[in-house]
């Protein structure tokens, strides 16, 4: 088997792990999630989301964070925008990055952005625009590139579809979601042979739920077809609130254990991440769901 010799980890702890909890968490807190995640080396760190409150209301205070962290230099800290005026409040709080969030489902997509396919893409081209224009880069995650938790199975060639036209649009990266958990190695497989037979496979990521256990073995896949770049959440935060049952996202210490046992670099420190890892859970009030965080735990006990 043949593996990239480097990947790099892209933290969505601080967003997509947090989004969905019921206790707000205090934004100091979330700046030191930020700020410690960064000293572990990681290059790529979720602040934050600028969509409407009402919808999300743990991620309300996205600007007041991104004006708290202590930027470090060759960290990223993107945040996702729906619609141009969440690019402008993004811009506006200085931002580095931005993300757009289509979905591969009719249906995910009138329940999660309350439009079409289609006219998602209409609004999200004219954010990709204005980022074109201000020189930020941009990044696209397709939701449910594997099923869809209110239609079944997505077909690979419309995830594909949708990535080649993210593409166009002007998204310098795009990030493959199962966002309920429910890929396989098989079919994660034949879905990244069809979107990279339409995008180049160094510009793709992949965004892989846990929900039934494959999330690991699934980005071994994703490893063999070439990815270099792995979404992961610190402790295994997260779980989609518009996918009902929905897992959290799979851990980032277990991702890092399986990269370094592979050879693999990243830059990343296990035990500092695994220690903030504990530093997000204490504050939660649970214990981590990393599986390599406990073990790193108990052997140090």
């Amino acid at each position: 088997m043949r593996f990239p010799r480097e990947v790099r980890m892209v933290e969505v702890g601080p967003r997509d792990g947090l989004q969905n909890e019921a206790r707000t968490v205090a934004t100091s807190v979330k700046i030191d999630l930020i700020d410690r995640l960064a000293h572990c080396g990681l290059r790529s760190i979720e602040a934050g989301s600028f969509v409407a409150p009402r919808w999300v209301p743990q991620m309300a205070d996205t600007a007041a964070v991104l004006a708290g962290i202590a930027r470090r230099p060759g960290v990223s800290y993107p945040v996702l925008v729906p619609n141009l005026k969440g690019y402008e409040a993004a811009r506006a709080a200085g931002a580095d990055m931005v993300a757009v969030f289509p979905a591969a489902s009719e249906s995910f997509s009138r329940r999660n952005l309350n439009c079409s396919i289609a006219e998602s893409l209409d609004r999200f081209a004219q954010v990709l625009a204005a980022a074109r224009r201000d020189a930020i880069p941009a990044r696209g995650y397709i939701s449910c590139v594997i099923d869809c938790p209110y239609e079944g199975a997505i077909a690979p060639e419309a995830v594909a579809a949708l990535a080649a036209r993210l593409l166009e649009l002007g998204c310098d990266e795009i990030s493959l979601g199962d966002t309920i958990g429910t890929g396989t190695a098989a079919r994660v497989a034949a879905m990244i042979d069809a979107v990279s037979g339409r995008v180049p496979v160094e510009r793709l990521a992949v965004h892989f739920h846990d929900t039934y256990g494959q999330g690991v073995a699934n980005i071994v896949v994703a490893l063999e077809k070439g990815v270099s770049v792995v979404d992961s959440s610190v402790a295994g935060l997260g779980g989609c609130p518009f996918a009902p049952g929905a897992a959290g996202n799979v851990a980032s210490e277990d991702v890092l254990f399986l990269l370094d046992g592979l050879g693999i670099r990243t830059g990343v420190d296990l035990g500092a991440l695994a220690a903030a890892g504990r530093f997000i859970s204490e504050a939660l009030g649970r214990e981590p769901a990393s599986k390599a965080a406990r073990a790193l735990a108990a052997k140090a006990a």
